[in-house]
């Protein structure tokens, strides 16, 4: 690999677990029946599906961190039902009707989980409003009307004076709130998932993969300390699955950022003057997402980069301007908290494609992926990942017809340095129209 996962060491989800046993690093010579890159949502759920389906066979996972450090422990903790901005855009019903359904099932499959595991990860079936600040937002907001109605699916206007008294702010002018999301604490969630697999899945942790070779029928997965040698390799590794050579200029780096506060005090709570645990993601995609969690933290995200190297593309000057305009949002919503400091400050890197299509299959002989979860991981890499492993093992199922139909090939990107050019100028874009959102 020529770029590793390079994440800050400030995600305020991690950081707010209680320290765990780390599971071993890859050293010496391993073989295995399957090896699963990744150990985020898509990652997790193929290796359970594939302990399932085959209980003796020997499943190693191997993650370049620890549990939780990666992307899918670093969302701003929804799990959305709904297909996601562009996707809800698709022309044809009947494939916007699959991936609804698909996303469901993700929500079911995780809730089981979630249940019959006692996964303490703020999980909760609250919905999630949208948005808008004024008339730029409340335009789209009528367009996500439109497209709600189109859908057949529920949802309830919301005005300024009731948001604002879910919110503890008058910022919003409206929302539209729907009720098939779920909230939850991502890096507890993805930890309690890697805590509940199966006996025969093996997790090694801090073992980043250099490079993969074919040698005698085998894939040889090359690490800092040691070799796994396996005939079935799946890739839940997302971006990173262009750092293998699959993929290569079809899938775009994308880091958004985070910041939160510490929990507030109860003198802080009755200024705030809002509910608890809620979610709201913004009519104009370039908004920011606002959060109150469960344990009494406020969220901010929002600012999105192109990062070329993941984690190295951030400077340390980057990520303290972005604090600051974190900051700016915050005490737009909340100016009787502006003695509440932020605690953390944190950015998450995802893969978007062009037409914004999802990749499911094989890539090469016996490697097959799950990759490009276009900004909503944690219900499309669980049922993504959970159907690879389906597939993998010749299972079939009305899902598996689904996911391969509404699933293809990311279209390909122009070349450097025109991409990033290209990239950038539409970010920058986007941010400097939709500023009246932010």
């Amino acid at each position: 690999m020529i770029h590793l996962p390079n994440d800050d060491t400030s995600c305020g989800w991690y950081d707010a677990l209680p320290d765990t046993a780390v599971n071993p690093p890859l050293a010496g010579e391993e073989s295995a029946d399957y090896v699963v890159l990744g150990a985020g949502f898509a990652g997790l759920a193929m290796a359970r599906r594939l302990a399932e389906l085959s209980p003796y066979s020997r499943i190693l996972l191997i993650d370049a961190q620890r549990i939780g450090q990666g992307a899918s422990g670093r969302n701003s903790g929804f799990v959305i039902d709904l297909p996601h901005k562009f996707a809800l855009e698709h022309p044809d019903p009947a494939h916007k009707q699959k991936l609804l359904s698909l996303n469901r099932l993700a929500i079911k499959q995780l809730s089981k989980l979630v249940s019959k595991y006692n996964i303490h990860c703020q999980w909760s079936a609250v919905g999630k409003f949208q948005g808008a600040v004024g008339p730029r937002g409340e335009a789209y907001l009528d367009h996500f009307e439109h497209l709600m109605k189109d859908l057949g699916e529920p949802y309830l206007h919301v005005g300024a004076e009731k948001l604002s008294k879910v919110l503890g702010t008058r910022y919003y002018s409206r929302a539209i709130f729907t009720p098939g999301g779920y909230l939850m604490q991502p890096a507890a969630l993805v930890r309690g998932l890697a805590q509940s697999l199966p006996d025969n899945v093996e997790i090694l942790e801090n073992s980043p993969i250099r490079g993969i070779s074919k040698e005698n029928g085998y894939w040889r997965l090359q690490g800092d300390n040691g070799v796994v040698k396996t005939p079935d390799l799946l890739l839940g590794t997302s971006i990173f699955t262009r750092e293998f050579g699959y993929l290569k200029n079809r899938l775009l780096p994308v880091m958004t950022f985070a910041s939160w506060t510490r929990p507030l005090s109860d003198e802080e709570m009755q200024r705030y003057g809002g509910q608890l645990n809620w979610g709201l993601t913004p009519a104009d995609h370039a908004g920011t997402t606002l959060r109150m969690t469960a344990d009494r933290r406020i969220l901010v995200r929002n600012s999105y980069k192109h990062v070329p190297k993941y984690g190295a593309s951030v400077t340390d000057a980057m990520r303290k301007r972005i604090r600051e305009d974190h900051r700016q949002v915050f005490l737009a919503r909340y100016p009787a908290l502006a003695d509440v400091p932020f605690t953390h400050t944190w950015g998450g890197v995802y893969a978007i494609s062009r037409n914004f299509t999802n990749f499911f299959g094989q890539l090469d002989d016996r490697v097959y992926a799950s990759a490009c979860d276009n900004g909503v991981g944690a219900a499309w890499g669980t049922i993504s990942g959970t159907l690879l492993a389906d597939f993998v093992m010749g299972e079939s199922s009305p899902a598996l017809k689904d996911i391969r139909q509404v699933t293809g090939m990311p279209s390909l990107n122009p070349p450097e340095p025109f991409l990033g050019m290209g990239v950038k100028s539409r970010i920058h874009l986007a941010k400097w129209q939709s500023r009246s959102e932010l």
